[in-house]
């Protein structure tokens, strides 16, 4: 079928954080779920189970097991077995268990900033320390890797590599070649990667993700991985994500750990998961279509009308990481937009500290409400800078 998401959908009417955060003035561009409808089969597989009208406990579907092992084959070249499947609630309950399970108290946590907030907050959940570095901002607004920081912030007790790819804030796909050397110093250190890779559908352009895991067995000895439909389809409130977890010593750490204090995923997140990966593929190319049209117009934007923001061209996500530093802004730049042109942003100093004066904005949303959100933000600026001549 024809998919078309220029259409606002009202989510005031039902429960939703993103909506019900801010008032019915505010636009909100912040939390990362997108305001499109989803994939017409996953709304029918949901209907399909809802009918059926028994919700008991359930167990991952073995279909839904070969579906996720045939899609690694096809789409990394990377086999592996059934039983490497561990099916959580979310890729976020998945790394701060990974820090749970493979870590003690005082140990250390290797974070690349600006980073994902829950991801920069794991270490410190579990009792451990997070051991910082920083990404390099380039030029253009993307960012890089110095490898020899890298290496310099792992110390003694670093026991884990919480990797972020697709990189949220910042919106890189990391090279083969970037992955392959954050895994040999990991390998050289005896450091275990946790691979946040909940965004690897949602590439623009040409750009190709590889796991890290895939790279090498040996690496895959090494690295959880953690994947979900919930980012490239949109059923993030249905709450199913999957853990590849190829090394038997650590996946049992992992199910040990987790007793008692995670819940399963839920019926219908199973169902929504097996409809999604059987049969989105139609949305998800249209919708990776419409992303990139609204990446292409809002760098345009930025770059014509809102004085002193850049940004760097996302390579994948539906996020842009906005610099604000050459602005007029006087003080917080989310502050500012959201009361100055009641926008919703997420303010960068959430990433780290090396995100101050930067602001996130989701980007996955209909046009019109795009445009509008742009417009208010240009408005808000040009004010600053007619007091300033007045």
């Amino acid at each position: 079928m024809t998919y078309t998401f220029d259409q606002r959908i009202d989510r005031r009417q039902f429960e939703s954080i993103k909506w019900h955060r801010y008032g019915e003035d505010v636009l909100p561009m912040w939390v990362a779920d997108m305001d499109f409808r989803a994939a017409e089969p996953i709304i029918r597989a949901l209907h399909e189970r809802v009918e059926h009208g028994v919700f008991g406990y359930g167990s991952a579907p073995d279909e839904l097991r070969e579906v996720v092992v045939d899609r690694l084959r096809e789409c990394y070249d990377w086999r592996v077995s059934p039983e490497s499947l561990m099916f959580l609630p979310g890729v976020v309950p998945g790394f701060n268990l990974a820090c749970h399970a493979l870590a003690s108290r005082g140990d250390g946590v290797l974070i690349q900033t600006p980073v994902y907030r829950p991801i920069l907050n794991a270490p410190a959940n579990a009792g451990l320390v997070g051991e910082e570095m920083a990404l390099t901002r380039q030029s253009d607004g993307t960012y890089a890797i110095d490898f020899d920081l890298f290496e310099r912030t792992i110390s003694d007790r670093t026991r884990i590599f919480i990797l972020c790819n697709p990189h949220n804030p910042v919106g890189r796909v990391f090279r083969r070649d970037e992955l392959q050397r954050m895994a040999e110093i990991c390998l050289h250190h005896d450091v275990i990667i946790c691979s946040d890779e909940i965004h690897c559908d949602l590439l623009l352009d040409d750009n190709v993700h590889t796991p890290i895991a895939a790279l090498a067995p040996e690496i895959g000895q090494r690295v959880i991985t953690l994947m979900a439909p919930s980012k490239t389809y949109n059923i993030a409130g249905l709450k199913c994500s999957v853990a590849i977890v190829e090394n038997p010593e650590l996946r049992e750490r992992i199910k040990t750990t987790h007793q008692g204090l995670m819940s399963s995923v839920n019926v219908l997140g199973y169902a929504a998961a097996l409809a999604a990966y059987r049969h989105g593929q139609p949305w998800l190319e249209a919708v990776l279509q419409y992303l990139e049209g609204n990446r292409d117009w809002l760098l345009s934007y930025v770059e014509r009308e809102l004085p002193g923001i850049t940004m760097g061209k996302p390579e994948g996500t539906y996020l842009a990481w906005l610099s604000c530093h050459q602005t007029a802004i006087p003080g917080n730049p989310y502050a500012f937009f959201l009361e100055r042109a009641n926008v919703a942003l997420v303010d960068g100093e959430v990433f780290g500290e090396v995100g101050e004066g930067f602001v996130r904005l989701n980007f996955g949303c209909p046009r019109p409400m795009l445009v509008e959100a742009l417009r208010r933000m240009r408005k808000a600026l040009n004010t600053l800078t007619e007091t300033s001549r007045g």
